[in-house]
């Protein structure tokens, strides 16, 4: 392994937007910054935080921080004692890195720690990832939960070839969810593999949005939802194979699917995703806990060639390894929604601003793990930059996973992941509503308190279980 190959690649990776004078983004970034604070001043607000917090879940920047402090304190902990089993490993193989461990190490040493400790290869997984059994798993949970069936349509021409369409039904209500009265409630288009000039990454996004409010003699059919999941799966000869990360990615896209095919709402600009910022992540990261569930594994996991179900020491060691390097991963995400928060919160930018420089030493400031940095720093933060919709806003991704993991574990206190009665109040509260009931109220229907950031923090393995 050549480090200074990994390096030099990782350099010119962290540095995109930033290594030519004539394409630097942070000058850009800067006058955005600019526009936004005399934004947030015509509303008589102080600094863009204040105007971007004031319609959350969190209400305040403060509040904001608040969790990601706490997160941020437990996840150095994690991340340093994740650098020092590195070291431990290296001192054992009788190497030593000039400098210790960076950034360009991290990932590389990481996971051959993962497989020296725990056994574990995730490409061992992924013979039990197709994308059809993934696929199958989906639905089948979709089903169990919420009642929806997907009829292929092949007859249906999509935008694609390699597009899919559904029409996804459920019984009616006053029949039997097995019988054969049911209705169309949505149309489902999964586009799940890359091609030239599509959008990078995976999103769901909605042609039409559920919605009671039509005109007179307007066909119904205008009321029902067109949803599409969209990911980026390399497409393979014959069969696509996911990692577990793919898998959770086509999981948590059918939790935002939900969120638009389980709408019921009078006007489509209060339905669906059209939600608080901070509550939209929710459908979405619930979704994912099913995936690794093993009554799900054991049922949808097979091996693509022999129809072998996934062995149980292999889901055994997947779950050991499952949470290593989570403080890692922790650090790398919320020091992004730290310095949003921070970069936002300011009430001036001279015009000596260095955003750089402001970057350096706020993160000095909360004291980054050595070895880290920012998963997405200010010359390439998408999320701040491209638009303002996540622009002091990127902590959403946390405050969701406090409120999914607290979700979750409702269905888990049943003793039933699949429980119908915790699947149908999550339903009322978490997927139909949109925006016609506060966050705050529909998550204290369903739990009967307000959320406890003790599940989440177990669950990434950030204080004990």
């Amino acid at each position: 392994s050549r480090r200074d190959l990994r390096e030099k690649v990782f350099d010119a990776f962290s540095r995109r937007g930033e290594l030519s004078a004539e394409r630097d983004n942070l000058k850009i970034a800067v006058d955005m910054l600019r526009l936004r604070k005399r934004q947030a001043n015509l509303h008589n607000k102080t600094s863009f935080a204040d105007y971007q917090f004031e319609d959350t879940m969190a209400q305040s920047p403060e509040n904001g921080m608040k969790l990601l402090d706490d997160v941020w304190r437990k996840a150095k902990d994690a991340a340093n004692r994740e650098r020092e089993m590195m070291e431990s490993f290296l001192s054992k193989k009788g190497e030593e890195l000039d400098g210790g461990v960076q950034p360009w190490d991290w990932r590389y040493y990481a996971e051959k720690v993962r497989q020296a400790k725990f056994n574990f290869d995730e490409n061992e997984m992924k013979p039990y990832f197709s994308l059809d059994a993934v696929t199958k798993a989906v639905f089948d949970v979709s089903n169990k939960l919420y009642g929806l069936k997907y009829l292929l349509r092949e007859d249906i021409e999509a935008y694609h070839p390699d597009v899919n369409v559904y029409e996804v039904r459920k019984a009616k209500k006053g029949a039997a969810v097995d019988g054969d009265e049911d209705e169309l409630v949505a149309i489902f288009l999964h586009d799940n593999f890359a091609r030239p000039y599509k959008s990078s990454g995976a999103w769901m996004s909605e042609y039409r949005t559920q919605t009671r409010n039509l005109a007179p003699g307007t066909d119904t059919i205008e009321a029902i939802p067109i949803v599409s999941n969209n990911n980026n799966f390399s497409k393979g000869s014959e069969n696509t194979l996911l990692s577990f990360d793919d898998g959770v990615t086509l999981f948590h896209e059918m939790g935002h699917g939900h969120h638009g095919m389980l709408s019921d709402s009078h006007y489509e600009y209060l339905a669906s995703t059209n939600v608080l910022k901070d509550f939209d992540e929710l459908p979405s990261q619930l979704m994912e806990h099913w995936l690794s569930e093993p009554v799900v594994l054991k049922k949808h996991a097979k091996h693509y060639q022999t129809g072998e179900v996934v062995p149980d020491g292999l889901i055994k060691r997947f779950k050991a390894a499952e949470l290593f390097n989570e403080g890692f991963a922790t650090i790398e995400y919320t020091s992004c929604a730290l310095l949003d928060i921070a970069l936002h919160s300011l009430s001036e930018y001279g015009d000596d601003f260095d955003l750089s420089k402001f970057e350096k030493d706020y993160l000095e400031e909360v004291g980054m793990p050595q070895g880290i940095i920012m998963r997405h720093r200010p010359s390439h933060f998408l999320h701040l930059f491209a638009s303002s919709s996540y622009a002091s806003g990127y902590y959403v991704y946390m405050w969701a996973q406090v409120l999914d993991n607290d979700v979750f574990a409702a269905f888990e206190e049943t003793g039933d992941v699949f429980d119908p009665q915790t699947a149908r109040r999550c339903r009322e509260c978490i997927y139909s509503k949109g925006n016609t009931v506060a966050p705050q109220e529909l998550f204290r229907k369903f739990r009967g308190r307000d959320p406890d950031a003790t599940f989440m923090l177990k669950n990434r393995g950030l204080i004990p279980k």
